[in-house]
């Protein structure tokens, strides 16, 4: 599973990098997504390299990321309680359903996770490189988890 964080603004996009970005639902800079790791997200993120961020994404923040940033419709929060309507009795059951091929709107969670920008900024070339040139853009391995922590 990937995680996705937008890192560039709208002022001259290409139109199908917006509708890439769209489909996506990163319409916001500092939004993130949960996407599966197949061959069709794999093209889409190969597409918008030049926009976002992204990597592999542990357990351990995945569970800081859902429980800290995530809403429910009406921007509500997320309880044991309402985990527990759903039939899941925790956050590691979810992760593991998540991890299995679910989808997080199957829970009725928003989509989209709306961050903050990072503490203590990001790396030191900013977001105009790619992340092998000192940058933040494109994919960044293990880092992804690094900078979500920046950014809960």
């Amino acid at each position: 599973m990937f995680a996705v964080i937008r890192m560039r603004g709208e002022v001259k996009v290409a139109p199908d990098i917006k509708t890439t970005l769209s489909m996506l639902r990163l319409h916001k800079v500092n939004h993130a997504v949960l996407v599966s790791n197949n061959k069709a997200t794999k093209g889409m993120l190969e597409k918008i390299k030049d926009y976002v961020t992204y990597g592999e994404i542990d357990d351990k923040v995945l569970a800081k990321l859902i429980i800290k940033r995530g809403r429910l419709p009406g921007n509500k929060r997320i309880t044991e309680e309402y985990l527990k309507s759903k039939g899941i009795n925790n956050i590691e059951e979810l992760i593991s359903a998540l991890k299995g091929g679910k989808k997080i709107q199957d829970f009725g969670i928003k989509p989209v996770f709306r961050l903050s920008p990072p503490s203590k900024g990001l790396r030191k070339k900013g977001i105009k490189r790619s992340f092998r040139e000192g940058g933040n853009l494109g994919y960044c391995g293990q880092y992804i988890n690094k900078l979500l922590l920046k950014m809960i």
